[in-house]
């Protein structure tokens, strides 16, 4: 029989936030995500924890794909934070206690239907003569399919995932130093994989030259707070990459041409006659 005890080990949790939770508009397996990150943050009293969609998802008894699907749902709604990459490359993820910066779940709209203003018998009259009727039919109401715009799902072991986190890590410790860390707190790093991706396979770059680049960036003193995403770094890669390779050229030294003063000559001559040598054997070739 099972029979949990305090003293097994608790996490404490102010009344405040099991009072916002409960009031949020989530499904089943975002509070599971929830209670997850709970457990593994404030149940060892500290703020955020390198958490795996692999094992959020053997924790709550689901997939990779649908825990992937319901975490980025919190992360877009801010109810859940990214604060950085973990030293296994995974993220660090936190709960956001500040409700007030939470996003709510957008509401589907519900088409209204036309209805003729009739009454309810099967049939009725809609105009002053006796002989026109309602129709029983019921207009359908044709609506147009919304474009969605999907981005491909990319998993925690893709490598343009990693390169993601990879940049995102980078960028992280930039912005934190220039004081603007909450522009690439919650970047969207599916995105930044798709972007990565387009660099990769459309662009044809090779992943090497782009790990270089993205090291070099964020070093130089100019480009690493003019590039704080993965689509800045794709749009100006180009010219990134040539300036990398022009920082790092070794500068030639220039050598100075010593160009021959005919007086000196003249002196060396005059030098040679007083020694007592022969005028004719004197080289002035030299």
């Amino acid at each position: 029989m099972a029979s949990p005890q305090t003293k097994n080990g608790y996490t404490r949790i102010a009344n405040e936030i099991l009072e916002s939770i409960s009031k949020a508009d989530l499904n089943g397996t975002q509070l599971k995500i929830v209670m997850v990150i709970w457990r593994y943050t404030y149940g060892f009293r500290r703020k955020e924890h390198e958490i795996s969609l692999a094992f959020l998802a053997e924790a709550i008894g689901s997939t990779k794909s649908h825990v992937d699907k319901e975490l980025t749902t919190l992360i877009e709604r801010k109810i859940v934070n990214v604060v950085g990459v973990g030293e296994r490359r995974g993220r660090l993820l936190a709960y956001n206690k500040n409700y007030d910066d939470w996003i709510d779940r957008p509401t589907d709209a519900v088409p209204q239907s036309s209805s003729c203003n009739c009454s309810t018998s099967s049939s009725c009259n809609c105009s002053t003569s006796s002989s026109t009727n309602c129709s029983t039919k019921k207009e359908k109401v044709k609506e147009k399919p919304k474009k969605t715009r999907q981005t491909k799902k990319y998993d925690e072991e893709s490598s343009y995932y990693k390169m993601a986190l990879y940049f995102h890590e980078k960028v992280s410790a930039v912005a934190k130093d220039a004081g603007v860390e909450h522009l690439v707190r919650n970047a969207n790093l599916q995105s930044w994989a798709d972007d990565f991706r387009k660099l990769i396979e459309k662009d044809g770059v090779d992943k090497r030259l782009a790990k270089e680049v993205m090291d070099w960036v964020t070093q130089d003193s100019f480009w690493r707070t003019n590039v704080l995403s993965a689509k800045t770094l794709r749009g100006k890669f180009a010219e990134l990459a040539i300036k990398k390779k022009a920082s790092q050229t070794p500068k030639q030294p220039i050598q100075q041409q010593t160009k021959n003063d005919i007086r000196d000559k003249e002196i060396e001559f005059q030098r040679w006659i007083s020694e007592g040598n022969d005028p004719d054997a004197f080289d002035w070739g030299k």
